[in-house]
């Protein structure tokens, strides 16, 4: 029996033991001045630092607006390269049409079968809807003034009875412009 109170004794003295070493574990509540207490800050600081913010952010914004507008000022130079590039494209095709229809005005000037004729007048015709629909527009100098920007003289005649001198007097081959851009100068014979 004494070891049996020797045991008992021993075991409450471990549980006393082990209650106290708990209760230095837990924290004490803290009291409602602690936790409403601020560190000291300086004001100084923390406005200089406000105001540095300020500035980075003026700066950013700055940046942005002028990153935009050069973006936007590329957009609309690619859209307007493109479209002239198309445009120019374009006009590229017709102008490998050109001596074709050179060719077909001469077959239409020597024809005598009124058939081939038909054909031939029904062929130009169409040339001619494409020339409009592109808003390209036929050169024919003759009776003006020689302009070397549109023409280009391929012989020099002697001016008749009343004809003036540096005038154009026939045109041999057609020339063709779209939109104030020469596409083909316009073979022309010139009065000396």
């Amino acid at each position: 029996m004494k070891e049996e109170k020797k045991m008992q004794s021993r075991m409450q003295e471990e549980t006393v033991s082990e209650q106290e070493a708990a209760a230095e574990t837990v924290p004490e509540a803290a009291s409602p001045a602690e936790d409403l207490a601020v560190p000291a800050v300086d004001c100084a600081k923390l406005q200089e630092a406000l105001e540095q913010a300020k500035d980075d952010a003026e700066g950013y914004k700055k940046k942005w607006y002028s990153v935009s507008a050069e973006y936007e000022n590329y957009r609309k130079r690619t859209a307007a390269t493109r479209s002239q590039a198309y445009t120019e494209g374009r006009a590229a095709v017709v102008v490998k049409l050109f001596p074709i229809a050179d060719s077909l005005e001469r077959a239409l000037a020597g024809c005598t079968e009124e058939g081939t004729k038909k054909g031939l007048e029904m062929v130009l015709k169409n040339f001619s809807k494409v020339l409009e629909e592109e808003k390209i527009s036929v050169i024919d100098p003759v009776g003006e003034p020689f302009d070397a920007a549109k023409c280009e003289a391929i012989l020099a005649v002697d001016a008749g009875e009343g004809e003036q001198s540096g005038v154009v007097k026939e045109v041999y081959a057609k020339g063709y412009e779209q939109d104030g851009k020469v596409l083909r100068f316009a073979q022309v014979l010139v009065t000396r």
